[in-house]
């Protein structure tokens, strides 16, 4: 007997390909050989649907008689003879459970503690890339780590690994420039903001978004299979950003799992997400000269406040009604941060841990502009309108201040300048250099 395997590959967008895929059944049957099936993103579709506001066709392809629904009802048949196995990668398990009827033996393999290593690069497989394509270390100074790793996909799982295109794209750009990549973290990487925008149409999920950017992380629990029409509540929406790479597990809690955002490429994507809603909302454009001579001040000069003045005055009071709602000092810090992310001088980073607390933002020297005089740290708070701040609120500040700079970390740092920035209401500033 020939045990011998067929690879058939096609395309998703093939309209023939139910037909397609029992003709290949019935040339394997004759010719007495195994099909093994590999499926590329097979919900990728759907997810594009999903973005282009058109969920009714995406239903009637996957419903009875739909063309995706015929494609692995032919496929379900073919496993019961010639088909061996069936291996599907894809962006989330939608289609798990709309296909249900049609496809109920596939099993989500994505949670399993078994296949963890396998969704990226470990650490011994990065060295072992390194060395096998030649990557000059002497090259890299920058936390590869910081910028990359982190996920994890099983709370039992003990390696937490590298995002592989993230590490392909910064190692091609030394192989072939010698140097870091002038844009760290890849443009290509980044969740599309109309798929993202379509995904928090409603308030609903607007707000959910926003708070797990604020936080940095949720916990909930993550569904292995979900319908389309699940995305818009809270547990089935908070998978997805999972499922779509937004969101790794931290660490169980309570028979849920704390979720976080893997690294910092993917804090910089749910930034920019954040200030293209306000902008979208507010009707306002980033003046991005103006913002660079701010920026160059705090870098060159060691000034704070023409770059506060230009947030206050470009930024913060240009907001909506919708965006005030949200308005508060972990709102006002998303927006400096994003802003920051804007040039590359500096690499701005939320809550640094130090041994005397978390400073509110660290404006480090980017690894591409050493020329850079200052970093920064900046202790924000904010006050509303009715209530402004008292001595004692401007004292407690420069106090907080004080011990992060002269924690173990920031203490030998000659060139470090510090900040106290209150804000009051959306357009009043002070600034305590």
């Amino acid at each position: 007997m020939n045990n011998s395997r067929v690879v058939v590959r096609y395309r998703i967008r093939d309209f023939s390909l139910s037909t397609s895929v029992f003709c290949k059944v019935r040339e394997a049957s004759k010719a007495n050989v195994k099909i093994f099936v590999i499926i590329d993103e097979y919900d990728n579709f759907a997810n594009d649907l999903i973005a282009m506001g058109v969920e009714e066709v995406y239903k009637d392809m996957v419903h009875a008689n739909g063309i995706v629904r015929d494609f692995y009802e032919t496929l379900k048949k073919g496993a019961k003879t010639v088909i061996d196995r069936i291996f599907i990668t894809g962006i989330s398990p939608v289609m798990l459970d709309d296909l249900t009827s049609g496809f109920n033996t596939a099993e989500n393999l994505t949670l399993n503690e078994r296949y963890n290593n396998m969704m990226g690069f470990t650490i011994e497989e990065v060295e072992q890339l390194m060395d096998e394509t030649g990557v000059n270390r002497d090259h890299i100074n920058v936390d590869m780590k910081w910028y990359y790793n982190g996920y994890l996909f099983n709370e039992d799982a003990t390696d937490r690994i590298y995002n592989p295109s993230m590490m392909m794209f910064f190692f091609k750009q030394i192989i072939n420039e010698g140097k870091i990549p002038k844009n760290i973290i890849d443009d290509n990487l980044k969740i599309d903001y109309g798929r993202l925008q379509r995904l928090t149409y409603n308030e609903e999920n607007r707000a959910m978004l926003l708070q797990i950017i604020k936080d940095e992380g949720i916990t909930t629990q993550i569904m292995s299979k979900f319908s389309i029409d699940a995305l818009y509540r809270d547990k089935y929406f908070v998978s997805l950003l999972f499922y779509l790479g937004l969101l790794t597990i931290e660490k169980p809690v309570w028979g849920n799992v704390q979720l976080r955002i893997p690294n910092y490429s993917i804090k910089t994507v749910l930034w920019e997400y954040i200030m293209e809603l306000a902008q979208e909302n507010a009707g306002f454009k980033i003046n991005t000269q103006e913002l660079e001579r701010a920026i160059t001040a705090l870098a060159l000069e060691g000034k704070a406040t023409p770059f506060i003045e230009y947030i206050v005055r470009n930024i913060f009071n240009r907001l909506s009604n919708q965006d005030l709602k949200n308005f508060d000092e972990k709102y006002i810090k998303i927006m400096l941060l994003n802003s920051l992310f804007q040039s590359n001088v500096y690499v701005p980073v939320s809550e640094t841990e130090t041994d005397t607390g978390y400073i509110d933002i660290f404006l480090m020297r980017s690894p591409l502009m050493p020329q850079v005089k200052f970093e920064w740290i900046f202790e924000l708070k904010y006050f509303k309108a009715s209530k402004k701040p008292t001595e004692a609120d401007r004292n407690d500040a420069k106090k907080q201040l004080q011990n992060y700079s002269g924690s173990h970390m920031m203490k030998d740092r000659t060139d470090l300048k510090k900040a106290v920035i209150l804000f009051v209401g959306k357009n009043k500033y002070e600034v305590f250099e």
